[in-house]
């Protein structure tokens, strides 16, 4: 079933209002101590997931009993699959890996993980991706626990070793984005307690989890609390321990309006390495490279907003795809298809100066980029300064095709640092000017290009549902 969510704007429909932006070179976690549970023979885990980086095992739930030899784990493994164990004695009693990868970096995906040692075999462990039970056959590792028997995932008593985002020791720490994260201590039940699908469409989406009972030490986590991350919404079951998580990392990229990233898959090269939700970015200064944004659009007017790390010949705009083969020490501007406002004050397309008065840049600045597809105009500002007299580009590709936001390189001496604000900004903005809708940026999205008062807008699903 599709994972990525179009604009919930169905009457009565349940909105997501807040995620948690877990960056794992940070060492990010929540933990709590962990009381006595309802049943340590049933449970139900359910969350909203979108992945960051990829390649790397990440826990998402972890409980240490013991030690490591007694504790279980819900994990996306080093191959991008996903897991969940439970250890006694060092010995794996429950181990259930499926073959399926999840290495969509752009989409929201809802797990489901119901555990009832109590039912017969080949019930004990059931998963659930946007709504459907991932079946037994296509888990490369099923091992389940014995009928009956307790699972140290759900066994309480232990103190400060329940962890999100981290396994107890401080490893495997998680990098994306978590939303609606609910643990119902004791009771087993399936995806459609906690989503359902939006009508005779194939998109599934969340629904209010209010009329849920959470059991002794189960909980809700909403993070809409931007002084308190780990409140448990349904309760007291606070994850009160808050470890590298800031308010700047509670975000309204969410399962109800998927906001644009930077695309970590479009990394040909594999020379940019990615942090932050995949919204910071940093060249390795070996190629001259672009990476694209994983949302892309064909009509409308759209806005993206880059602050400028270290300097080192940086290249912003629009292209109609990803690097290729091709693609090898080729910036933006040099493919017919992109537009690339660079460090020196030119734009260039086609490998040609497109001419107009564009102001150098440097590290510090903020350089913003309007696509109006509408008109097929690109504009670009510097610190809130319009450039080229408010006179824009022509984007005279044949057809209609899909741009997509590009940041990249002008020559590959030294490694470059973005941070990209698609409305969904990684740090603090001073000004925190509202594009009239769901975004959010340092800067106004409305211009005056070519005599006409024009309004861009974020690019997320919702803006893209109503203006594209």
């Amino acid at each position: 079933m599709p994972s990525i969510l179009g604009a919930n704007s169905a009457s009565g429909a349940f909105e997501v209002a807040n995620s948690l932006r877990f960056n794992d070179g940070d060492s990010p976690a929540l933990t709590r101590s962990l009381g006595t549970t309802t049943l340590t023979t049933k449970g139900t885990f359910s969350f909203w997931v979108k992945r960051g980086q990829l390649g790397t095992a990440q826990i998402i739930y972890s409980n240490e009993v013991a030690d490591d030899n007694n504790r279980a784990f819900i994990q996306f493994e080093d191959d991008d699959t996903f897991r969940i164990k439970d250890t006694v004695s060092g010995s794996n009693t429950t181990h259930y890996a499926t073959t399926q990868k999840f290495r969509d970096v752009g989409a929201w995906y809802h797990m489901v993980v119901a555990l009832d040692s109590t039912e017969a075999g080949g019930n004990r462990i059931r998963v659930y991706k946007n709504g459907t039970r991932i079946p037994d056959a296509n888990f490369g590792t099923s091992t389940e626990p014995n009928q009956n028997s307790d699972f140290k995932l759900l066994t309480g008593g232990q103190t400060n070793k329940n962890h999100i985002g981290k396994i107890h020791g401080g490893a495997n720490h998680f990098d994306g984005y978590l939303a609606e994260f609910v643990y119902c201590d004791g009771q087993v039940l399936d995806a459609s307690s906690f989503g359902e699908f939006d009508g005779d469409s194939p998109v599934w989406k969340p629904k209010s989890v209010s009329g849920l009972t959470m059991g002794d030490q189960g909980f809700y986590l909403d993070f809409e609390d931007s002084s308190a991350l780990g409140n448990d919404k349904a309760g007291s079951n606070n994850f009160g321990t808050v470890t590298n998580l800031a308010a700047t990392d509670q975000t309204t990229d969410t399962c109800t309006n998927n906001f644009a990233t930077m695309n970590s898959l479009d990394n040909y090269y594999a020379s940019t390495t990615f942090s932050e939700g995949n919204l910071k970015m940093v060249t390795n200064g070996s190629a001259i490279v672009y990476n694209t944004s994983t949302i892309g659009f064909s009509s409308g007017k759209w806005y993206m907003e880059v602050k400028l790390g270290s300097s080192s010949g940086e290249v912003l705009g629009v292209i109609t795809g990803p690097a290729t083969a091709n693609d090898n020490d080729n910036k933006i501007g040099n493919r017919a298809d992109g537009w690339g406002y660079d460090y020196r004050g030119l734009v260039e397309n086609a490998g040609s100066d497109e001419g107009g008065s564009f102001a150098a840049f440097d590290s510090g600045d903020v350089i913003g980029v309007y696509a109006d597809l509408d008109n097929d105009k690109i504009y670009f500002s510097k610190n809130g300064t319009l450039q080229n007299s408010g006179t824009g580009l022509n984007l005279d590709v044949a057809g209609s095709p899909t741009y997509f936001f590009a940041v990249g390189d002008n020559h590959g001496s030294n490694a470059a640092t973005f941070e990209v604000n698609f409305g969904n900004p990684v740090s603090a903005l001073s000004s925190a000017v509202s594009d009239g809708t769901y975004g959010s940026f340092e800067y106004s999205t409305t211009i005056t290009g070519d005599s006409a008062s024009k309004t861009f807008k974020a690019l997320n699903t919702k803006n893209l549902a109503e203006f594209g």
